[in-house]
Formats: structure tokens, sequence, C-alpha cells
């Protein structure tokens, strides 16, 4: 998929090794308008060994997933503000937009969108201004290459004036806070969960965003046993809300100085699988600019076009990292005797899960034959997660 009036990046299909050189990006921050795919349908290719050619070629010299029988809900693949007094009003100049307050019960929404404006509501009684998602993102087994997976984190945003900010998450029931927005000096406590998403509302506060406070809650649909990392999209889409609700309506966030902004407030994240989150498009694959001045480039990376499918396989039932090592070893050995092309980690380092790339007829072969290989040993079966390569953050209405 081509955004109109960008530069067609080249097919990694068969044959395309040589051929496949990247494609520039369009406008600063424009990837993040892809529409995602209806439902994260599976998806996969054949491509990823080409895709390590035209990634080479482009730099010049330079626990588990959700229960079995899960689905991803729909519209997946990868907001009026009636506060009360007591919350003060909207800051000058910023919309009213009816979209955050009105997914909560919106039927048509998606269930997660939906859960995360009532939470939000639920938890701070008033209803969010702008619910933003953000794409887990993977790392492809090609140097530098990453994507966007069709698999959400919702946040939730409602702007305050009383320099107070109040964090919630359905994954932490029993610690929310609140807390206030003290953009220099130490920190107050908070719980462990918030401390990443209350440094980054510090680091907004410096630059001049969301002072007078915020009420936010996030979610994730899938856990982090699932071996995506949970924090670059949550990050992502907890900074695009917050800038949303304390700007003026139809501004869009600029999405380079975010990612710089959050590289600078959150050390030690995984910036390459930020700017997939920022920047990514359906059906492609993302190689991020080095210092964020020249715009990302792409590689066409849709392994559905090609007969294929992507799948994530995560190992369960082993709390010590010697043993996931070895059962991942032996459910990647047989993966590739039923039939895989190739698999590979989803991050820089090995965890509990691998990325597989098959051919779509061998999907059934692979999972009945690891599934059998685990119950043999008595060992719990290894979870299954269909990937589709999906579109950037977006702000849903």
């Amino acid at each position: 998929m081509t955004r109109p009036g960008a530069t067609q990046p080249a097919r990694l299909g068969p044959g395309s090794a040589g051929r496949a050189a990247a494609a520039p990006a369009g406008p600063a921050g424009a990837a993040g308008s892809g529409a995602r795919p209806a439902a994260p349908a599976p998806a996969g290719s054949g491509a990823t060994a080409r895709a390590r050619t035209a990634a080479e070629s482009d730099r010049g010299p330079a626990t588990e997933p959700p229960p079995d029988g899960a689905a991803p809900t729909a519209g997946r693949p990868a907001g009026t503000d009636p506060a009360a007094a007591e919350h003060g009003s909207r800051p000058a100049g910023g919309h009213t937009g009816s979209g955050g307050g009105g997914i909560a019960r919106r039927a048509t929404a998606d269930p997660l969108f939906r859960l995360v404006a009532y939470a939000l509501e639920s938890a701070h009684g008033r209803p969010p201004a702008a619910v933003w998602s953000a794409p887990y993102a993977f790392h492809l087994d090609s140097p530098g290459l990453v994507a966007a997976a069709g698999w959400p984190v919702a946040a939730a945003a409602a702007p305050r004036t009383d320099g107070l900010v109040r964090l919630s998450s359905l994954a932490h029931p029993a610690d929310s806070c609140d807390v206030p927005l003290a953009p220099a000096g130490p920190p107050p406590d908070t719980p462990a969960w918030a401390a990443r998403p209350y440094a980054l509302l510090r680091a907004l506060a410096r630059a001049g965003i969301g002072r007078g406070g915020t009420d936010l809650h996030v979610q994730g649909s899938l856990t982090p046993a699932a071996g995506l990392a949970t924090a670059e999209p949550a990050e992502c889409a907890v900074a695009l809300a917050v800038v949303d609700v304390h700007t003026p309506e139809g501004d869009e966030p600029d999405r380079a100085h975010l990612a710089r902004l959050l590289d600078g407030a959150l050390p030690g994240g995984d910036g390459a699988l930020r700017r997939a989150a920022l920047f990514a498009r359906p059906g492609q694959a993302l190689l991020p600019g080095r210092d964020d001045a020249r715009p990302p480039r792409y590689v066409a990376f849709d392994p559905a076009a090609d007969r294929a499918r992507l799948v994530l396989m995560a190992v369960r039932g082993r709390s010590d990292a010697a043993g996931r090592r070895a059962e991942l070893a032996r459910a990647v050995a047989c993966a590739r005797r039923a039939g895989a092309l190739s698999t590979w980690p989803p991050g820089p380092r090995p965890g509990s899960s691998v990325l597989v790339l098959l051919p779509e007829t061998r999907l059934a072969a692979v999972r009945t034959a690891v599934a059998a290989e685990f119950r043999e040993q008595g060992r719990p079966v290894p979870r299954f997660l269909n990937i589709a390569v999906a579109g950037a953050a977006r702000r849903e209405e």
C-alpha cells in the first residue's frame, strides 16, 4: 500500500533481492495517517532476506499472548470534554471534538478504544478529550529494519488546569495515582508502572505542553509475555494523546520532535521501535533516519501478498531464562522442520518468543507439529499470534 503522492516502494517479492531499494518518506509526520487493515489479518512474507538487501543498499556508505481463541478486535491490524468545574476548563484554543468521549458509547468503535475511554471516565469522573493508539513494533531479520504490528496500545487523555496528573491502567487496577506535575526537581513517588509515563509528562511540560496537568488512562492489547516491546508503543500513544489535548484543534503533533523528546526523556528505550510506532505504513518496513533530520525510508514488506504468514510464537511455563531459551530453540527447530522459512527474535535481545515466517500453506502443519512436540514432552504448548504489518499511531475517532 502506498500513500498517494509517495514514491512506490520496491516489491519484495520472489526474485527481487537485487532490485529492492528503499523508498523515501513523504512529508514529515505524514506516515501517521495510513489506514490500518480492518482487522489484524494474518500476514507473512518470504522476503526478509531480500529486505536485508534493501536496507543495506539504502544505507550506502554509511507471558504470553492472549489466550487461545482471543481474537483481535475489529478495526485493529496496528475525542467533548464537559469537565467538571473542579478540573478547570479546556485550555484556550484547544479543540472540543466529541471523538474521545463518544467512543465509550459507540457500538461500532473498536472494543479496546471503547474500553480505554470508559475506563478513564470511570476512574477520573470525566470523558476523554482524545483517544490515541500506537502499534506494537518489531525488528525484522534485516539490519536496521523495523515494522509495526497490528496490535495497539491505547491512551485516553483529558486536559486539566490545576497542575495535577492522574494516571490509571486496567493492567494495574490497584495502582492508580494522583500526583502534582513537577517539571523540575525530584519526581514524586509513583507506582512502578507509572514512572515512565510521568517522566514523559514532565518532559512535555518542560517543552511547554500540558503544564496544567492531564488525566490519563493507558491500556495495551497484549501482555509483556507475548514478547513484543510494551514500553515504546505506550510512550508514543501517551505523548500523542497529551500533545493533542493540550494544543489547538487541527494542529497535528510533530512526530519527529516527539521521537527526539522521547529519546531524551526516557533513555534506555528502543528508538527504532518508537519510530516504527510513529511513522510505520501498512505493508512496509521502515528504516529510520540516523538523526531524524532525514525522513525515514521504506521498503515493501507485505507477506500476505507473497502468500505467506507472519506469526509470533511464544513459549510459556518456564520462569528461568535458560529454560525459556531451550524451549524456544526446540520450538524453532520443530517449526523449521515443518516448513517455516525463517525465524528471528522481535527485539534486539532474545526472549520468550520469535517471529516465524512461513508459507500460508504450512501454517496448520507448523502449529500441529510444534503442539505435538511439546505435548510429547509434557510441556505447555507454545502460543501463536497472527501479525499484520500495520500502520502508524493515529487518533481514534
